[in-house]
Protein backbone atom coordinates (compact mmCIF):
# COMPACT_ATOMS: atom_id res chain seq x y z
CA UNK A 1 0.00 0.00 0.00
CA UNK A 2 1.77 3.55 -0.77
CA UNK A 3 2.79 5.51 1.65
CA UNK A 4 -0.09 8.23 3.54
CA UNK A 5 0.78 11.69 2.34
CA UNK A 6 0.79 13.68 5.85
CA UNK A 7 1.05 17.29 6.38
CA UNK A 8 2.43 18.15 9.79
CA UNK A 9 0.67 21.27 12.04
CA UNK A 10 2.38 22.12 15.09
CA UNK A 11 5.01 24.69 16.76
CA UNK A 12 6.41 23.38 19.88
CA UNK A 13 9.71 21.06 19.98
CA UNK A 14 7.42 18.05 22.02
CA UNK A 15 7.45 17.13 18.44
CA UNK A 16 10.17 16.86 17.23
CA UNK A 17 11.00 12.97 18.14
CA UNK A 18 7.44 12.15 16.59
CA UNK A 19 9.06 13.82 13.22
CA UNK A 20 12.15 12.46 13.63
CA UNK A 21 10.37 9.04 13.22
CA UNK A 22 7.98 10.32 10.21
CA UNK A 23 11.80 10.92 8.34
CA UNK A 24 12.98 7.67 9.53
CA UNK A 25 11.04 4.42 10.51
CA UNK A 26 7.75 5.73 9.54
CA UNK A 27 8.14 6.63 5.91
CA UNK A 28 6.96 3.33 4.79
CA UNK A 29 3.86 4.70 5.78
CA UNK A 30 3.76 7.93 5.64
CA UNK A 31 4.99 10.44 3.19
CA UNK A 32 5.92 13.67 5.10
CA UNK A 33 4.93 16.57 2.77
CA UNK A 34 5.09 19.86 4.53
CA UNK A 35 4.82 21.59 7.39
CA UNK A 36 2.43 24.43 8.48
CA UNK A 37 3.98 25.91 11.85
CA UNK A 38 3.51 29.46 13.86
CA UNK A 39 5.52 32.61 12.06
CA UNK A 40 9.03 33.60 13.10
CA UNK A 41 8.51 35.23 16.68
CA UNK A 42 10.98 37.66 19.07
CA UNK A 43 12.57 35.83 21.20
CA UNK A 44 14.76 36.28 24.34
CA UNK A 45 16.21 39.63 25.92
CA UNK A 46 17.24 40.56 22.62
CA UNK A 47 14.04 40.04 21.08
CA UNK A 48 15.52 38.52 18.13
CA UNK A 49 13.18 37.27 15.34
CA UNK A 50 13.69 33.64 15.34
CA UNK A 51 12.46 30.62 13.52
CA UNK A 52 11.00 27.95 16.18
CA UNK A 53 12.54 24.29 16.39
CA UNK A 54 9.75 23.06 14.17
CA UNK A 55 10.70 25.12 11.47
CA UNK A 56 14.18 24.92 11.64
CA UNK A 57 14.31 20.93 11.69
CA UNK A 58 12.01 21.16 8.50
CA UNK A 59 14.22 23.64 6.37
CA UNK A 60 17.37 21.19 7.44
CA UNK A 61 15.43 18.10 5.48
CA UNK A 62 14.19 20.89 2.59
CA UNK A 63 10.33 20.20 3.65
CA UNK A 64 8.12 23.25 2.71
CA UNK A 65 7.24 25.05 5.47
CA UNK A 66 4.06 27.05 5.41
CA UNK A 67 3.88 30.11 8.53
CA UNK A 68 0.45 31.73 7.90
CA UNK A 69 -0.33 34.13 9.99
CA UNK A 70 -3.91 33.26 10.35
CA UNK A 71 -6.04 30.66 8.86
CA UNK A 72 -7.63 31.87 6.12
CA UNK A 73 -8.70 31.82 2.19
CA UNK A 74 -4.58 31.67 1.57
CA UNK A 75 -3.70 28.96 3.98
CA UNK A 76 -6.17 26.99 3.09
CA UNK A 77 -5.80 27.26 -0.67
CA UNK A 78 -1.96 26.49 0.22
CA UNK A 79 -2.97 23.23 2.28
CA UNK A 80 -5.58 21.83 -0.68
CA UNK A 81 -2.96 22.39 -2.94
CA UNK A 82 -0.49 19.31 -1.14
CA UNK A 83 -3.46 17.01 -1.80
CA UNK A 84 -2.60 15.44 1.32
CA UNK A 85 -4.65 11.88 2.63
CA UNK A 86 -4.32 13.60 6.21
CA UNK A 87 -3.17 16.10 8.47
CA UNK A 88 -1.63 15.47 12.15
CA UNK A 89 -1.76 18.41 14.22
CA UNK A 90 0.36 18.85 17.53
CA UNK A 91 0.54 21.86 19.52
CA UNK A 92 0.16 23.92 16.54
CA UNK A 93 -1.58 27.52 18.38
CA UNK A 94 -3.86 27.67 15.76
CA UNK A 95 -7.55 26.69 16.03
CA UNK A 96 -8.45 25.10 12.71
CA UNK A 97 -11.53 26.06 10.47
CA UNK A 98 -14.14 23.32 9.87
CA UNK A 99 -12.57 23.44 6.01
CA UNK A 100 -8.80 23.49 7.22
CA UNK A 101 -10.04 20.32 9.24
CA UNK A 102 -11.40 18.26 6.01
CA UNK A 103 -9.20 19.46 3.57
CA UNK A 104 -7.35 16.11 3.71
CA UNK A 105 -8.96 12.81 2.31
CA UNK A 106 -8.69 11.56 5.52
CA UNK A 107 -9.14 14.13 7.66
CA UNK A 108 -7.37 15.56 10.31
CA UNK A 109 -5.88 14.09 13.33
CA UNK A 110 -4.71 15.36 16.78
CA UNK A 111 -2.00 13.98 19.19
CA UNK A 112 -3.56 15.72 22.54
CA UNK A 113 -1.12 15.62 25.66
CA UNK A 114 -3.22 13.82 27.93
CA UNK A 115 -5.63 10.61 28.78
CA UNK A 116 -8.90 12.46 27.08
CA UNK A 117 -11.63 13.24 28.36
CA UNK A 118 -9.08 14.45 31.13
CA UNK A 119 -7.20 18.24 30.69
CA UNK A 120 -9.10 19.17 27.73
CA UNK A 121 -7.44 22.55 26.78
CA UNK A 122 -3.78 24.43 27.29
CA UNK A 123 -1.80 23.36 29.55
CA UNK A 124 -2.62 19.55 29.79
CA UNK A 125 0.96 18.61 30.58
CA UNK A 126 1.58 20.95 33.39
CA UNK A 127 -1.98 20.41 35.16
CA UNK A 128 -2.00 16.65 35.09
CA UNK A 129 1.37 17.18 37.08
CA UNK A 130 0.24 19.76 38.99
CA UNK A 131 -2.66 18.04 40.10
CA UNK A 132 -0.78 14.92 41.88
CA UNK A 133 -1.62 12.05 38.94
CA UNK A 134 0.79 9.22 38.46
CA UNK A 135 -0.16 8.90 34.93
CA UNK A 136 -0.95 11.03 31.35
CA UNK A 137 -0.31 10.16 28.20
CA UNK A 138 -0.82 11.15 24.68
CA UNK A 139 -4.45 10.90 22.87
CA UNK A 140 -4.73 10.58 19.48
CA UNK A 141 -8.21 12.09 18.13
CA UNK A 142 -9.92 13.29 15.08
CA UNK A 143 -10.53 17.13 15.63
CA UNK A 144 -13.65 18.80 15.68
CA UNK A 145 -14.56 22.04 16.24
CA UNK A 146 -15.49 21.84 20.20
CA UNK A 147 -12.47 21.73 22.18
CA UNK A 148 -10.28 18.56 22.36
CA UNK A 149 -14.14 16.65 22.39
CA UNK A 150 -13.12 14.50 19.01
CA UNK A 151 -13.32 10.65 19.23
CA UNK A 152 -10.01 8.95 20.39
CA UNK A 153 -8.71 6.29 18.20
CA UNK A 154 -6.00 5.39 20.61
CA UNK A 155 -3.58 6.48 23.86
CA UNK A 156 0.04 5.99 25.03
CA UNK A 157 0.16 5.98 28.80
CA UNK A 158 3.36 7.24 30.57
CA UNK A 159 3.74 7.09 34.43
CA UNK A 160 4.54 10.24 36.13
CA UNK A 161 7.05 9.84 39.03
CA UNK A 162 7.12 11.82 42.35
CA UNK A 163 10.29 14.05 41.35
CA UNK A 164 9.40 14.62 37.76
CA UNK A 165 8.35 17.95 36.68
CA UNK A 166 6.35 18.87 33.86
CA UNK A 167 10.04 19.26 31.78
CA UNK A 168 10.49 15.38 32.33
CA UNK A 169 6.97 14.49 31.41
CA UNK A 170 6.80 16.75 28.43
CA UNK A 171 9.97 14.16 27.23
CA UNK A 172 8.44 11.35 27.96
CA UNK A 173 5.12 12.82 26.14
CA UNK A 174 7.23 13.36 23.28
CA UNK A 175 8.90 9.78 23.26
CA UNK A 176 5.31 8.05 23.66
CA UNK A 177 3.68 10.37 20.31
CA UNK A 178 6.10 7.20 17.87
CA UNK A 179 4.89 3.78 19.47
CA UNK A 180 1.34 5.32 19.12
CA UNK A 181 1.57 6.44 15.69
CA UNK A 182 3.42 3.49 14.85
CA UNK A 183 0.62 1.20 15.38
CA UNK A 184 -2.09 3.43 14.12
CA UNK A 185 -1.24 4.70 10.90
CA UNK A 186 -0.75 1.59 9.52
CA UNK A 187 -4.08 1.30 10.39
CA UNK A 188 -5.36 4.91 9.06
CA UNK A 189 -3.60 3.72 5.86
CA UNK A 190 -5.62 0.14 5.34
CA UNK A 191 -8.91 1.49 6.35
CA UNK A 192 -9.23 -0.22 9.77
CA UNK A 193 -8.98 2.84 12.49
CA UNK A 194 -11.89 2.74 14.88
CA UNK A 195 -12.96 5.35 16.88
CA UNK A 196 -14.41 5.94 19.86
CA UNK A 197 -16.65 9.10 21.71
CA UNK A 198 -15.35 10.62 24.39
CA UNK A 199 -17.18 10.41 27.49
CA UNK A 200 -18.27 14.12 27.84
CA UNK A 201 -19.20 13.75 31.42
CA UNK A 202 -15.97 12.95 32.88
CA UNK A 203 -14.32 16.02 30.84
CA UNK A 204 -12.17 18.10 32.91
CA UNK A 205 -10.91 21.66 31.20
CA UNK A 206 -7.22 23.59 31.92
CA UNK A 207 -6.15 26.73 30.80
CA UNK A 208 -3.46 28.53 29.41
CA UNK A 209 -1.02 29.20 32.24
CA UNK A 210 0.30 32.99 33.55
CA UNK A 211 2.89 33.99 35.94
CA UNK A 212 0.41 34.83 38.36
CA UNK A 213 -0.61 30.76 38.68
CA UNK A 214 3.16 30.74 40.32
CA UNK A 215 2.27 31.31 43.94
CA UNK A 216 1.73 29.33 46.91
CA UNK A 217 -0.76 29.07 49.67
CA UNK A 218 1.17 27.33 52.94
CA UNK A 219 -2.61 26.81 54.47
CA UNK A 220 -2.32 23.77 51.64
CA UNK A 221 -1.27 20.57 52.37
CA UNK A 222 2.36 19.60 51.77
CA UNK A 223 1.40 17.40 48.84
CA UNK A 224 -0.81 19.71 47.11
CA UNK A 225 2.20 22.43 46.87
CA UNK A 226 4.98 20.36 45.76
CA UNK A 227 2.95 18.95 43.07
CA UNK A 228 1.70 22.10 42.14
CA UNK A 229 5.64 23.64 42.31
CA UNK A 230 6.74 20.72 40.32
CA UNK A 231 3.65 20.60 37.87
CA UNK A 232 4.59 24.41 36.82
CA UNK A 233 8.46 24.01 36.38
CA UNK A 234 9.80 25.45 34.29
CA UNK A 235 7.15 28.10 33.31
CA UNK A 236 5.28 29.72 35.04
CA UNK A 237 7.55 28.33 37.70
CA UNK A 238 6.18 29.09 41.77
CA UNK A 239 7.96 31.98 43.57
CA UNK A 240 7.97 33.27 46.90
CA UNK A 241 9.06 36.61 48.64
CA UNK A 242 11.08 35.97 51.87
CA UNK A 243 12.47 38.95 53.40
CA UNK A 244 11.61 40.96 50.22
CA UNK A 245 13.74 38.84 48.25
CA UNK A 246 12.33 36.66 45.31
CA UNK A 247 12.62 33.32 44.99
CA UNK A 248 11.81 30.34 42.20
CA UNK A 249 11.22 26.93 43.39
CA UNK A 250 12.08 24.11 41.09
CA UNK A 251 11.60 20.85 42.25
CA UNK A 252 9.94 19.85 46.03
CA UNK A 253 8.64 16.62 47.62
CA UNK A 254 7.08 16.43 51.28
CA UNK A 255 8.06 14.44 54.60
CA UNK A 256 6.40 14.01 57.85
CA UNK A 257 6.09 16.28 60.69
CA UNK A 258 4.27 19.36 61.61
CA UNK A 259 5.24 23.39 61.26
CA UNK A 260 3.21 26.35 61.07
CA UNK A 261 2.18 27.07 57.59
CA UNK A 262 4.54 29.41 55.82
CA UNK A 263 7.49 29.09 59.07
CA UNK A 264 10.70 27.96 57.52
CA UNK A 265 11.88 25.21 59.38
CA UNK A 266 15.55 24.98 58.45
CA UNK A 267 17.34 23.32 55.62
CA UNK A 268 20.19 20.93 54.17
CA UNK A 269 21.77 19.37 51.38
CA UNK A 270 18.27 17.36 50.95
CA UNK A 271 16.04 20.61 50.93
CA UNK A 272 14.31 23.54 52.10
CA UNK A 273 11.62 22.60 54.92
CA UNK A 274 8.73 24.75 55.13
CA UNK A 275 5.47 24.37 56.99
CA UNK A 276 2.08 23.87 55.39
CA UNK A 277 -1.42 22.61 56.65
CA UNK A 278 -0.54 19.45 56.87
CA UNK A 279 3.00 17.89 56.90
CA UNK A 280 6.33 19.76 55.55
CA UNK A 281 7.18 20.78 52.49
CA UNK A 282 10.79 19.90 50.90
CA UNK A 283 12.06 22.27 48.28
CA UNK A 284 14.97 20.79 46.54
CA UNK A 285 15.95 23.51 43.91
CA UNK A 286 15.59 27.05 44.49
CA UNK A 287 16.76 30.34 42.03
CA UNK A 288 17.31 33.53 42.81
CA UNK A 289 16.86 36.69 40.56
CA UNK A 290 19.99 36.26 37.48
CA UNK A 291 21.10 33.24 39.26
CA UNK A 292 21.00 29.37 38.49
CA UNK A 293 18.43 27.19 39.45
CA UNK A 294 20.28 25.57 41.78
CA UNK A 295 20.22 22.05 44.56
CA UNK A 296 19.24 23.34 47.60
CA UNK A 297 22.41 22.61 49.71
CA UNK A 298 24.32 24.93 47.22
CA UNK A 299 21.87 27.85 46.96
CA UNK A 300 21.35 28.01 50.72
CA UNK A 301 25.16 28.16 51.26
CA UNK A 302 25.04 31.72 49.20
CA UNK A 303 21.48 33.10 50.56
CA UNK A 304 20.68 32.42 54.32
CA UNK A 305 16.91 31.68 55.16
CA UNK A 306 16.93 31.57 59.34
CA UNK A 307 14.63 29.32 60.62
CA UNK A 308 11.39 30.23 61.73
CA UNK A 309 11.52 33.18 59.10
CA UNK A 310 7.31 33.37 57.99
CA UNK A 311 6.72 33.19 54.32
CA UNK A 312 3.55 35.03 52.99
CA UNK A 313 0.93 32.72 51.40
CA UNK A 314 -1.26 33.76 48.06
CA UNK A 315 -4.44 32.32 46.61
CA UNK A 316 -3.77 29.61 44.29
CA UNK A 317 -5.74 29.96 41.29
CA UNK A 318 -7.54 26.99 40.20
CA UNK A 319 -5.79 24.68 37.45
CA UNK A 320 -8.63 23.04 35.98
CA UNK A 321 -12.76 22.54 35.95
CA UNK A 322 -15.18 20.71 35.18
CA UNK A 323 -16.12 23.22 32.51
CA UNK A 324 -14.13 25.27 29.94
CA UNK A 325 -12.58 28.42 31.58
CA UNK A 326 -13.69 31.40 29.87
CA UNK A 327 -11.27 33.25 27.41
Amino acid sequence: MPALKLVFLGSDPIALPLLEWLEGAGREVAQLDAVFTQPDRPVGRGQKITPNAIKQWAQARDIPVYQPEKLRAEALAQLQALQADVSLVMAYGHILRQAFIDAPRLGTLNLHASLLPQYRGASPIQSAVAMGETETGVSLMRIVRELDAGPVADMETVPIEPQDTALEIESKLAAACVPLLARNLPALAEGRLAFREQDHAAATFCRRLTKADGVLDFAQPAQVLAARINGLFPWPACAVTIEGQPIKFGLADTIDGELAPGIIGGGDADGLLIGTGRGILRVKRLQRPGGRMLPAGEFLRGVMLAPGTRIPSQRMPELVAAQPFRA
